[in-house]
Parts: structure tokens; sequence; C-alpha cells
């Protein structure tokens, strides 16, 4: 049995440097019949589950952000991987981030169809998912296909799905609005869900005219604005997401994931969803609830969807603060996988205080580790 050394509670005695991991949430605007879980970016869930439609303003206790269950940091330094068979036992599902861990771009990561043949093969539930927001589920699903991948729709989860499933969740009224700063895969999912938006791709033209005395209007409807990556992103959308965010009784911000950097091309690394995100923060002074990685809103899902028990999960990930510290507030394994955004440099750093459970170059590496052993 493959066991794991990570340590699952934070001293309160850790070094200092390990504290620039936890964030302090500001203000969080929610409707009191909601009741839902506060959820924060490192994926703690605050007690207090019903709180009032007007603004309230919380602070993490010190106490509470060095106790929780997250091995960001852990003092013992990640493992390579040199017995896959053994990790392959030691789980029942796999949860796969996508750009740099499947694909990068729109070009497949070799390996990838033979690694995930022969863990179908030794009956292992697969799971994808991705803070990539900018398709629905089942966009990615005909991309999975394009790549020669047979993955089944409901076997994949991206943040544009899980801000949908997010209002559901907490029962966002059906008469409030919902502004989108984002692309179409978030006017996809809510729309299944039901939810009436406005904004997305066709506010990518729009032009603010700054004439003296303008002012500019905005819905009063909008109950909640939803900010994923933007290719289409410009100072119109900003302000009138800033508008409705700070002028519009418990307007909710929530962001589907706040990526420095994504994978659009094969050839380098571009500005990813948390700059669009950030400029929402810089000019509401608020902080967004986030719905995707490593916040544990689509881990808790999964879990209750599948039936999964979470220390039966191996999360597989190219980024440490995202797809490790998801994998770790869930309380799963966690493999890191050097095809994407981190290099073993990064793993190692001194600076770098979130250590997954094993490292590999890619996840093919199942195939040539497994030969190996046998």
């Amino acid at each position: 049995m493959l066991v794991s050394s990570r340590a699952t509670v934070v001293s309160a005695a850790a070094p200092q440097r390990f504290l620039s991991n936890f964030k302090r949430i500001s203000s969080v605007s929610i409707p009191s019949s909601f009741g839902f879980p506060l959820i924060n970016d490192h994926g703690e869930k605050k007690i207090n589950t019903t709180i009032g439609w007007s603004n309230y303003s919380y602070r993490m206790d010190k106490k509470k952000n060095l106790a929780f269950t997250c091995a960001a940091a852990a003092s013992v330094a990640a493992q390579p991987l040199e017995n896959a068979d053994a990790l392959i036992d030691s789980v029942e599902t796999f949860i796969f981030d996508c750009d740099g861990v499947i694909w990068k771009g729109d070009s497949l990561i070799e390996g990838v169809p033979e690694t995930l043949e022969l863990l179908r093969s030794k009956g292992k539930r697969l799971v994808f998912v991705t803070n990539n927001s900018t398709k629905s589920r089942k966009q990615y699903g005909k991309k999975f296909e394009t790549l020669g991948l047979n993955v089944n729709e409901e076997e994949i989860f991206a943040s544009s799905f899980a801000a949908a499933a997010y209002l559901q969740s907490i029962d966002f009224p059906k008469d409030k609005k919902i502004y989108v700063i984002g692309e179409e895969g978030i006017l996809i999912e809510l729309e299944l869900a039901g939810f009436s938006y406005l904004g997305g791709p066709e506010d990518g033209g729009k032009k603010i005219e700054l004439k003296p005395g303008y002012l500019m209007e905005h819905d009063k409807d909008v109950g909640a604005v939803v900010v994923g990556f933007d290719r289409y992103f410009n100072y119109y959308k900003v302000q009138y997401g800033t508008l409705c965010v700070r002028e519009n009784p418990g307007c909710l911000f929530l962001a589907t994931n706040r990526d420095a950097v994504t994978h659009l091309t094969d050839a380098q690394e571009w500005a990813g969803g948390g700059s669009m995100v950030g400029a929402l923060v810089g000019s509401t002074q608020r902080e967004p609830l986030t719905v995707g990685k490593p916040s544990t809103f689509m881990m808790d899902y999964l879990a209750n969807k599948f039936g999964i028990t979470k220390s039966q999960i191996c999360m597989v990930g190219d980024r440490l603060d995202t797809d490790i510290l998801f994998g770790q507030n869930g309380g799963c394994k966690t493999l890191l996988v050097l095809s994407g955004v981190t290099s073993l440099s990064m793993l190692q750093n001194p600076n770098n205080s979130i250590q997954p459970d094993f490292y590999t170059n890619k996840i093919s590496d199942f195939l040539s580790l497994k030969a190996a052993t046998v």
C-alpha cells in the first residue's frame, strides 16, 4: 500500500514564508436565504453558513489560517514517482487537469491516449477538471474527440460549469441577472442552468465615450458578476462589472479561477483569467468567491456526484497553487507533472511551500515506470 508522507495540518509554528499561501478575504455580499458554505481561494469553508443579504465582512482567524487541512506547509519534499503501479493501486479515481497535462494549446501531449487506456483497463474512474472557462462541458467533449480521446461529457468539469453549478447550489434567484466577463463557455452553462445573463463576448466591441457629465447606466437587476478568462476584455466590461458589484445591493462577485497564466498555444504562456479578475478586485476593492481550483467546491461536487471517497482520489496537475493545492485541500493524493507550467527548479525552490506527494515528467511515465517495475 502506498502511503503519503505529506503533512495534513499546518503547525502554528510554521515558518513565516508559509503564511504567504494564506489570503484574507475582505468582503462578500450574499443573500441571507442562500445558506451556503463560504469557500475561499484555498478551499476553506466558513463554519457560519447563513449570512445576511447585505455586505458581510469577515476575516479568517489566524489560527484557522494555520490549521486548515492543506499540505501547503509540509516540510517533507515531494518524491519522484518511482513505482507507478503502487500509486495506481492505491486509489480508485484519477482527476486530471487538462492544460499542461493532457494537452498544450491544441496539441496532445505524447503518450496520453495509452496512459488513459491503461488506467481504464485497471478499472479506474477518470475525471477531467479544468479552470479554463472559455468552453462548456459539451465543447470540451468535442475537443477531446478532436484529439482522439474517448471522454464522456459527464467526466468533464470546467470552471464554466462550476460557476453555474455553484449558483444553483445556493438557489440564486431566477429573477436576478448575471453579468458575465468571460467567453461563450460561461454563457452556455448559465443558460443550461436556467439563468438570465448579459455581457460576455458581445460586450467586447463596446466603447465608452468619456464626455463631460457622462454617467454610465447599468442593470439594477444584476445579482452576480462572474469573471473568467476573456480574450475580449475591455474597459467597458471593467466599468460595468464594477458598477454592478459596488452599487447593486447584495451583488455577488464570482471568479471562475485566478490562474496567472494559461496555455493558448504550445509556444509560450499567456496571461490567464487571474489578470481579468485582478482588474475587478482593484476597482471594487472586493475579493471574489472562486469556484474553480483550488477552491474545494468542484471537489465536493464530484465526490457527491460519483460517491467518491476523497482519500481514494489522486489529483494530477501541472500547477502547484491550483491543481496540487486543490488536491491537498480535498484530502487527496497529489501528483505533479512537469509537462506544463511548473519546472523541477520551481518545485524545489526553497521559497515554494506547496509540495505534492509525487512528481514526474508527464503522465505517460505511468507506462515506462510500470514497465520498469515488472
